[in-house]
């Protein structure tokens, strides 16, 4: 049999380095991405899948073709191990952040602050509130990355 280059294994593990990356460089920044990590799962799964016919396209060579084999099991646990930490990095670790002892409730009142409008002049709260006509104010807060 002729010595073939395994590309499903090579590729397999290029797309696990590829989807660990872009999700914290590119999905992270948009919350459709970032809360669920579609993409990267899906990436992942194209990876894992490459890596499987990769491994088996190995085993499947001439028996005295042991280093393919060493091989392909090594490069599989290391992309298989990108994603387990991928998972831990994500769906764990995230939920492990400590809460804010500081924050707001859902539905609690806000305190009273004084902030610059849009064009420049300085508003409080309760001037918002005050002004005749209002029924409420509503509290946007934006989290950019400017």
């Amino acid at each position: 049999m002729r010595n073939r280059f395994n590309w499903p294994l090579w590729l397999g593990f290029a797309l696990s380095i590829a989807a660990f990356a872009t999700y914290f460089t590119i999905f992270a920044k948009y919350p459709l991405t970032r809360d669920l990590p579609w993409p990267s799962l899906l990436i992942f799964g194209v990876s894992l899948t490459l890596l499987a016919i990769g491994t088996g396209r190995a085993f499947a060579a001439e028996p005295r073709s042991r280093s393919r084999r060493v091989i392909a099991s090594i490069v599989t646990f290391l992309g298989a191990a990108v994603f387990v930490f991928f998972c831990l990095a994500v769906f764990v670790a995230t939920k492990m952040l400590p809460k804010s002892e500081q924050a707001i409730a859902v539905g609690a009142k806000a305190p009273d602050f004084v902030l610059p409008d849009i064009s420049g002049r300085t508003v409080s709260l309760t001037q918002l509130i005050a002004a005749p006509g209002t029924k409420g104010v509503a509290l946007i807060f934006y989290r950019g990355y400017w």
